[in-house]
């Protein structure tokens, strides 16, 4: 099926080809009704007398042109008298009419399935295009994760050679950490933490190679990695790549969450049943005009309106939280393509690391120095005597420069902005999807618009107001008995759920991954980078937009400055100064 596009009016018109065909074999029982009101000598055929073939034979055929198999085929024997008044009639008005009690009944049934089949399809359309969605845009980052790894995994052969086989396991566990996060998210994995142990074994690791002529206890090895922000052997780029690796994968994951979220609302709510009373509305707007022998009249637009809004009205109330959820999945798209692209990310992410590595080799030595000096002076290695021995170890003194080679810039056979161009215009015709659909049902030729039209009991104009939509409107629907009491609880279940995850996409929008708390101070408050709307802005340099953090705790200091304090010292003297007065008359008073 072809991808969502919004509502059309071929579907719609298919709808209500089903309301006004009606799936009846009639035809006779119209001849039949003009009979009835034709003088005998103006008939151009002999009628039958009651209970003849030509009107007790009524039958549902399930020819629907709304299913592609439908119900049985067949016809179902009715013991109908013929043309006649239709006293015991529940739905249809009284008067003459070829339709009996239990043929109504069959009619209602009918109308069930008939009402059903827009919202399915409509929703089908829906909810295919977004799962298609969801698994393009799943595919898309595992694979981008899969090129990232192997992509490193050939530089670092190439650029490091045996040292990095030997400490391949530690990165092939970064990139298994990686896809657990964006799996199954911060409940999982914390990725400020599991950052934070990646380069502190890979200090301590490389901390070995270059001082091979030491030996290191676990405990001195223990006191090294303590110290690693402060020695930041790295420079900047384990704060960077944090940076950028948490906004990422939160709006990643965040987003292709709301797209999996998004086709199953769509699944439950379409396959919420119609009440009674929406029944027998739509029966008496499909098959009541067929029962008067009137098989070419249409449904007035307004009448069908009214209808749809009454038996759709729980689905309608769905719409706000429905749009504030689009609107939050199209800000997140907007991050996807400017400041959190997951492929700019992770498409360079070994070059990061090597350059990470480069400037410990370069720094080794003042590294080793203050670590000397705060861990204490290592013993010298017993195994380590000869310069041969320094050979074996794989040390050559520097680490070989990398020299980054071409590397896919696609995963998918996609690219990340071709996928969110693409979702973005599918997010925008989805919106108002629920409230619209009697207006995208009653439309086109199915319906009349002008006078000549069933209004409900008749050929004629439809006088009735037409109702807004939402169930809070339906209490004084003219056709549909709605109880605005009793609302449905699925689809309330579903707002609910859709609140919660629009929460979920500004938070990610901001950077914050809310699905634990910080449990440093126990605020409650989103863990993640955080972004304001000018450190994530679309000039803002993607990997290094955010100024180094001060690591010297923050003090609030009780002094002021020089110019507050001349102030209040000045403020006080002028105080002092009246007191000093009084304190002198009232003592030369005294002394008198």
């Amino acid at each position: 099926m072809e991808s969502y596009a919004g509502p059309t009016t071929a579907v719609a018109g298919d709808y209500l080809l089903a309301l006004s065909s009606g799936l009846v074999y009639m035809t006779v029982c119209a001849f039949r009704a003009r009979a009835a009101h034709t003088p005998r000598r103006h008939r151009r055929f002999e009628t039958q007398e009651p209970g003849s073939p030509m009107c007790s034979t009524i039958g549902v055929s399930g020819s629907s042109s709304f299913s592609s198999s439908g119900p049985t085929a067949k016809k179902t024997k009715q013991a109908a008298a013929g043309p006649g008044p239709s006293a015991h009639l529940k739905v249809c008005p009284q008067g003459f009419s070829c339709c009996t009690l239990e043929m109504e009944e069959k009619l209602s049934q009918q109308s069930r399935s008939d009402l059903k089949e827009p919202v399915s399809r409509l929703s089908s359309n829906l909810q295919s295009t977004f799962t298609q969605r969801h698994l393009h845009f799943d595919r898309f980052f595992r694979e981008l994760l899969d090129n990232a790894e192997k992509s490193l995994h050939d530089m670092f052969v190439r650029t490091y050679g045996q040292m990095y086989m030997k400490n391949a396991e530690l990165f092939k566990r970064f990139f298994q950490q990686l896809r657990r996060y964006y799996a199954q998210g911060g409940a999982a994995v914390n990725l400020d933490a599991m950052l934070s142990d990646f380069w502190a074994e890979l200090l301590e690791r490389m901390f070995r190679l270059v001082n091979v002529q030491y030996e290191f206890s676990d405990d001195y090895m223990e006191c090294v990695s303590r110290h690693t922000e402060q020695l930041r052997p790295f420079g900047d780029v384990p704060r960077k790549l944090r940076l950028q690796l948490t906004r990422a994968f939160i709006a990643a994951r965040t987003f292709t969450r709301g797209l999996a979220l998004m086709s199953d609302v769509v699944n439950k709510v379409s396959t919420v049943s119609a009440s009674p009373s929406c029944v027998r509305a739509a029966m008496k707007m499909m098959y009541c005009p067929y029962c008067s022998g009137q098989v070419a009249l249409k449904p007035c637009q307004n009448y069908c309106l009214n209808v749809l809004r009454g038996c759709l009205a729980n689905q309608a109330d769905l719409d706000f939280e429905w749009n504030n959820f689009l609107d939050a999945m199209l800000s997140l798209a907007d991050r996807l393509e400017g400041p959190f692209n997951f492929e700019s990310v992770m498409d360079p992410i070994d070059v990061k690391i090597s350059e990470a590595i480069m400037n410990m080799q370069e720094n080794s030595m003042q590294v080793s120095q203050k670590v000397f000096q705060g861990c204490g002076q290592p013993k010298p290695s017993k195994a380590f005597r000869t310069s041969r021995s320094i050979k074996e170890t794989g040390f050559t003194g520097r680490f070989r420069p990398y020299s980054p080679d071409a590397r896919p810039t696609t995963a998918a056979g996609t690219s990340l902005d071709r996928l969110v161009t693409d979702v973005k215009k599918k997010l925008k015709h989805a919106k108002k999807f629920w409230s619209t659909l009697p207006d995208t049902v009653c439309v086109g030729d199915r319906i009349a618009v002008g006078d000549e039209c069933w209004n409900g009991t008749a050929k004629s104009r439809y006088e009735s107001v037409v109702m807004n939509s939402g169930l809070a409107n339906q209490l004084s629907n003219p056709d549909v008995e709605v109880d605005i009491t009793k609302p449905d609880m699925v689809i309330r279940r579903q707002i609910v759920i859709l609140k919660e995850m629009t929460t979920w996409l500004k938070a990610a929008h901001s950077g914050n991954d809310i699905s634990f708390e910080n449990e440093e101070d126990g605020s409650g408050e989103e863990s993640g980078s955080g972004c304001d709307s000018q450190s994530c802005g679309p000039d803002t340099d993607i990997y290094f937009s955010t100024p180094a953090p001060n690591n010297k705790p923050k003090v609030r200091l009780v002094h002021t400055d020089e110019k507050t304090n001349g102030a209040a010292r000045s403020g006080v003297a002028s105080l002092l100064l009246p007191l000093l007065c009084l304190l002198l008359v009232f003592l030369e008073t005294h002394w008198r």
